[in-house]
């Protein structure tokens, strides 16, 4: 393993320790009343991860401050946003999948009613975490306004629909661009937004860093797609395979592979160039950047 691939692991299982620990004291013990409820929400949440999204949003917090501590409540928050979408997702009536994260979905272990009820859980104690935290008042208000209008109806929620209504119809790439900017790029660009915001970054770093979120976003989803028919189920710890038997609409399909592929691969080179003008501050972020292009889960 290179220098710069450990000092990136290292990095992640320490900010991810933080999170973990922040979003563990945060909500109930899986043996307080209602005790099934609390186990299910702990379950997919704390089954693994690499806790991505948090990191990025630490991450874009550090080009700009330095107090950690005060931002890992919408750290943790941003998490359990991220797993309630992973819960539902996997529900029979949605994508169907018995494995998340190398172990088996919420619904196989407590039941479709119960993981329904999870995800609701964890989508609503994220707003009640970002209400927690010790940040200004407007600050606040302003992070949680947006928390719902990027994740509603017209933001996470939409992709998730088309995703779901375009299964079996023939790909094109008006539609998959739609899906996959509301399904996968809003909410890899929100915690970099709201890292932005909370390290207090001008207008024009916001702009720059919204537009290395666009790019990296985008490559997370190609990249996830092509590992769907190339990567390992025991590695990505989920079926593999089922873009192509639930004919979904993903980049492969429009695109093919090999340009699949290059397109990632100018995505991450054009979101690296980005990083540039906040010199060692952005290391971390540029490593992550790479991570994205060639990792395996």
């Amino acid at each position: 393993m290179s220098q710069n691939k450990m000092l990136l692991k290292r990095d992640i299982k320490e900010k991810k320790e933080l999170v973990n620990i922040e979003m563990d004291r945060f909500l109930p013990r899986k043996d307080e009343y209602p005790k099934q409820i609390h186990k299910a929400i702990r379950h997919t949440l704390f089954a693994g991860g690499k806790r991505l999204r948090p990191y990025l949003l630490i991450h874009s917090y550090l080009l700009f401050a330095d107090n950690v501590k005060s931002i890992l409540p919408v750290a943790g928050a941003i998490e359990m946003l991220h797993t309630y979408t992973l819960i539902h997702d996997d529900l029979p009536e949605i994508d169907n999948d018995d494995y998340r994260r190398g172990k088996l979905s919420c619904h196989v272990v407590y039941g479709s009613d119960m993981a329904l009820l999870a995800g609701d859980a964890l989508l609503v104690g994220a707003f009640e975490a970002i209400n927690s935290s010790d940040i200004e008042a407007r600050l606040k208000l302003q992070l949680i306004k947006e928390f719902g209008e990027e994740m509603g109806h017209n933001g996470l929620i939409a992709g998730q629909m088309a995703d779901i209504i375009s299964e079996g119809k023939k790909a094109n790439e008006k539609t998959l661009n739609y899906i996959h900017a509301n399904k996968t790029a809003r909410l890899i660009n929100l915690p970099i937004r709201f890292g932005c915001l909370l390290g207090n970054a001008n207008e024009k770093d916001m702009l720059t860093m919204r537009k290395f979120g666009e790019k990296i976003g985008l490559a997370f989803q190609i990249m996830d797609d092509i590992l769907d028919i190339e990567g390992d189920s025991e590695e990505l710890g989920k079926t593999t395979g089922k873009d192509d038997q639930a004919n979904k609409m993903t980049y492969p399909a429009v695109y093919g592979l090999e340009k699949s592929h290059q397109m990632a691969e100018n995505l991450i080179s054009e979101a690296r160039k980005k990083l540039e003008k906040f010199g060692e501050k952005g290391i971390y972020l540029d490593l992550l950047a790479n991570f994205i292009l060639t990792r395996k889960y």
